[in-house]
This record gives structure tokens, sequence and C-alpha cells, in this order.
């Protein structure tokens, strides 16, 4: 037997048009419409933030996946703090659209781990992300890093450890500074060099010590 209630005919130009009853033609009309533009306005909402993601996929030098269920709002909080400090960052998706955004990237393999709750620690620096996670791992037992990938290179929870125990390419630039004998101002130059920039000058010393 039918739940819908049983309709009267009425005119629907009558007094009775905008009752709510469950047959209102007036009423089922509105809201058929209200529904769609709901949906279309989630359907945009939803391909903007693939869209997002795609962009910080192919951007990025790592991407570290982690899950998180369980972390205070507090505890969150600090994790993206710490991150961005590092000049990293952390997302949060729902798997499903983090998965399509991944499609074309480098980053791809790191799909395979998207299951349940998760976050996404992606960094320029593929030394940043890995650090910061595996650091924050430590005193949070309820975020637990699962792998990751360093462009197309896959990486299982030791390869993220052995990313972290790296210097970052901060940490590196100062050493290099503290290394090289040159004038002040290109150790100015070279403290804030681009990581490719300073494999050359790297090479540049190397060579001029060979031909010596």
């Amino acid at each position: 037997m039918s739940s819908r209630p049983a309709c009267l005919e009425t005119d629907v130009l009558g007094s009775d048009f905008w009752r709510d009853d469950g047959c209102n033609p007036g009423v089922l009309a509105f809201s058929k419409g209200a529904k769609r533009k709901e949906l279309a306005v989630e359907r945009a909402a939803k391909k903007e933030a693939v869209e997002q993601l795609n962009e910080t996929f192919r951007t990025t030098s790592v991407a570290i996946v982690a899950h998180y269920s369980g972390l205070t709002v507090a505890q969150m909080q600090t994790l993206r703090k710490q991150m961005k400090q590092a000049g990293a960052s952390v997302k949060v998706s729902k798997n499903r659209l983090a998965k399509i955004a991944l499609e074309g990237t480098d980053v791809v393999a790191i799909g395979s781990l998207l299951r349940g709750p998760t976050v996404i620690a992606t960094s320029g620096d593929p030394v940043a992300a890995p650090k910061v996670a595996v650091e924050f791992a430590k005193t949070n037992e309820n975020f637990v890093v699962l792998g990751g990938s360093m462009g197309k290179t896959v990486l299982d929870i030791d390869g993220v450890k052995a990313l972290a125990a790296l210097p970052s390419l901060d940490e590196l630039r100062g050493k290099l500074v503290g290394l090289l004998v040159a004038p002040a101002t290109k150790i100015a130059q070279l403290s804030t060099a681009p990581a490719a920039k300073l494999a050359r000058v790297v090479q540049a010393y190397a060579s001029k010590g060979e031909a010596a």
C-alpha cells in the first residue's frame, strides 16, 4: 500500500495551492527546484575542491598520508601550524575526491593509502612534510603515518622515516654557507637560492677544486 497521502482535487490556483500535504503540485515543484539548485551548488564546490587538490598534487615534491582518527581540534591545529612553519601544508578531503585529484600527477600512487579518515601532507621541500609528520607522530599516538610518495617514488613508512632523518633544504643551505669560502655578497645570494641553484654552485666549486 502506498504511503503517499490521499490527495483531494483542488484548484491549483486556489487558496490551498501552497498547502504542504505531500501532494500539492506547487510545493512539490518548488521543492524539486530547490533540490536541483542545492545539488548544482554541491557539484560546483566538489569540482573546485578537486581542481585545488590537483594543483597541489601536481606541484608538490612529496606527499605523505596519515590516519588522524582521534586527534582533537587543538592537536590538528598544532599539526597545521607546525607544517606551515616548515613550509608544508596539510589537506583533509574526502578520499573519493582526493583520488580523482591525484589522477595524472606524479604522486598518484598514494591513492591506495586513502582509506578511512586520512590527511595528506605536502611540501616543495621533499624533507619538510615527512620530518614534521614523523615528529608529530612520536607525541600523538592517534596520528599514524601510512606512507607516501616522493615524485613517482612510492614510500612506505620506513621510506618516510628515512626522508625525515635527512636535513631540510634550509639546513643544507646553512651548512653550505658555513663551508664555502666566498665574499659576503655571494653568501647572501646563496642563502636564498633555490635548490637547483645550490647544486650548480656546489658543482662549480667542485670543478674549481679539481682544476687546481
